[in-house]
């Protein structure tokens, strides 16, 4: 029976561009063999200021996809219907569907919303309510990058890929946070996102970051000069300045690839 399905020939897969289940992975698309280097994060929008204990879940979740969100959206731009919408989690092979999902936990406390509970943040420059993905889209066309601030346990759950994968497609560029669970905290570094701690008994709120500050990181420019648990500082546009610590506990020059798979095929075929 398996033989006698019709199969595509070649050596590569043949993309159905009409599945709303599985499309390419946009990761490789601009993959170069050699390292891009550190990216400075300059004059940084914060998409989300969040509190403790954000999970894998509230950052990728994987049920139901909600009627109203930007996923069901995309959904019925292509024709499905409500009733078959399914999950994130059985639609995770489509990096389309999975992007508009980040932070679309329809339990997410947002702090830039003064405590109002659902996907959405505030459009800094203009002030404007968006969705989490929508304000990511504006922030880049802008040409602008984007940090979050977060509090203890970033990242905590299960050890969701997605999770680190969705920000990075946002365009996250940083997460400043009280503490991050180890698993989460690693992804990013894999998928090029610097994870920075604030010091011991400091926070946004100690600080007095409100998250609607444009923010510059002191990072090296050069990745031989970075180190795991160094210290860089941090400033604000209006001249608040703060210093936290490079959590990159794992290679530095997975780091300098900006995605792990990058690295993976560096390893496999190093530039001699």
């Amino acid at each position: 029976m398996w033989n006698q399905l019709s199969v595509p020939s070649g050596t590569l897969y043949a993309w159905d561009p009409t599945s709303t289940y599985i499309q390419e992975p946009p990761y490789f698309k601009n993959m170069t063999m050699s390292p891009p280097g550190t990216h400075r994060v300059k004059g940084a929008y914060c998409l989300l200021n969040l509190g403790d204990s954000i999970t894998t879940d509230h950052i990728s979740p994987a049920g139901s996809i909600h009627r109203d969100s930007t996923a069901a959206k995309y959904l019925m731009e292509r024709g499905v219907a409500r009733r078959d919408f399914n999950s994130y989690g059985s639609r995770r092979g489509n990096g389309e569907i999975i992007v508009r999902g980040t932070f679309a936990n329809i339990r997410i406390v947002n702090k830039l919303l003064n405590g109002e509970v659902g996907p959405k943040t505030i459009h800094i420059p203009t002030g404007e309510k968006l969705s989490v993905f929508d304000a990511a889209l504006r922030y880049k066309s802008e040409g602008h990058d984007t940090i979050i601030l977060a509090g203890a346990e970033y990242g905590s759950g299960s050890s969701r890929d997605w999770a680190a994968k969705g920000p990075l497609l946002l365009g996250v560029k940083a997460v400043i946070a009280k503490s991050f669970e180890r698993i989460h905290r690693s992804n990013l570094v894999g998928m090029g996102i610097v994870p920075l701690c604030f010091k011991a008994g400091e926070d946004a709120e100690t600080l007095e970051l409100t998250g609607r500050e444009r923010y510059t990181i002191d990072l090296p420019s050069s990745v031989s000069e970075i180190r795991p648990g160094q210290d860089v500082s941090g400033v604000t546009d209006n001249g608040k300045s703060f210093t936290c610590t490079v959590r990159f506990d794992t290679e530095v020059t997975e780091f300098a690839y900006a995605f792990a798979m990058d690295f993976s095929c560096f390893k496999l075929n190093p530039i001699s």
